[in-house]
């Protein structure tokens, strides 16, 4: 009998990374027959960002990021070095929008094991991008949720074999990669990260904006200004009703076109265990 709790935790901007993150604890629940209530930790918004987690030797805590520029996005990197693992058991899970992963799956792994994690499974899954509504659209899909049951039946049965579990080993370099950076038309490198949204006609004040922007970035007073950063997440744009944010930079504009063009093939899950 496996006497363990299973725990959420989680950024999921555009609810890619809550769908794979919370199908896995779910389905390790059930295999487990724990009546216990999962405990879904989602830190996507920054009051949550500002609490001290900490686990302990009897869970089994399923850790979710997406991917931004084939890593780890650096605004979280703060919260999750400060996370205690106190010997916990963690499964490292990356979603990316079927361009790459890179490396993040293995700084993921690296990040957990140095908070006290003993990470015994990880896996890399597809999710819409965060740029596009057609690029990997309306992943993590039928397919995918099948393959992400299999993970999480996979994962039950090493908890129930094994007492000390061997690392798992995972794609990834060290040194990890620099951030991948998008090129424009005249295959210069150009930098995106201070591009902002707009805001059309269309908005009729709701402030959805302003409650689904991760950053707390858009302002209550006037939701088409932004007092933060804007990290590219696409939830402002994707939750809204009335299609009212969207960006004009044709940087960024240009790069979504190629994102879109030349990763239009379906990549598929990847799995460690």
């Amino acid at each position: 009998m496996i006497n363990k709790k299973v725990k959420a935790l989680y950024f999921s901007a555009t609810d890619t990374t809550k769908k794979v993150v919370t199908k896995i604890t779910e389905i390790i629940n059930e295999n487990i027959n724990n009546k216990m209530t999962i405990e879904n930790i989602n830190f996507t918004f920054p009051q949550v960002r500002n609490n001290e987690i900490s686990f302990g030797e009897d869970d089994v805590v399923i850790v979710g990021v997406p991917v931004y520029a084939g890593r780890i996005p650096n605004v979280l990197l703060k919260f999750l070095n400060s996370i205690r693992g106190n010997g916990a058991i963690a499964i490292a899970v990356v979603v990316y929008g079927n361009r790459n992963y890179d490396d993040t799956l293995i700084e993921l792994k690296d990040i957990l094991e140095s908070r006290d994690f003993k990470v015994i499974a990880g896996g890399a899954f597809i999710g819409e991008h965060s740029f596009s509504k057609t690029l990997a659209k309306n992943r993590p899909d039928e397919k995918d949720m099948e393959i992400i049951k299999g993970f999480a039946d996979k994962i039950y049965l090493k908890l129930s074999k094994e007492k000390n579990y061997d690392d798992v080993v995972v794609k990834g370099n060290k040194p990890y990669r620099p951030y991948y950076k998008p090129i424009n038309k005249y295959g210069v490198q150009v930098d995106i990260r201070k591009v902002a949204p707009k805001t059309n006609s269309n908005c009729n004040v709701c402030k959805l904006c302003v409650d689904v922007c991760p950053m707390g970035s858009i302002t209550n007073e006037d939701v088409s200004l932004l007092r933060g950063i804007c990290i590219k997440c696409g939830a402002c744009i994707k939750k809204c009703p009335n299609n009212a944010k969207y960006y004009d930079d044709h940087n960024y504009l240009y790069h979504k076109v190629e994102l879109e063009e030349q990763f239009a093939y379906r990549r598929e899950p990847e799995i460690f265990i």
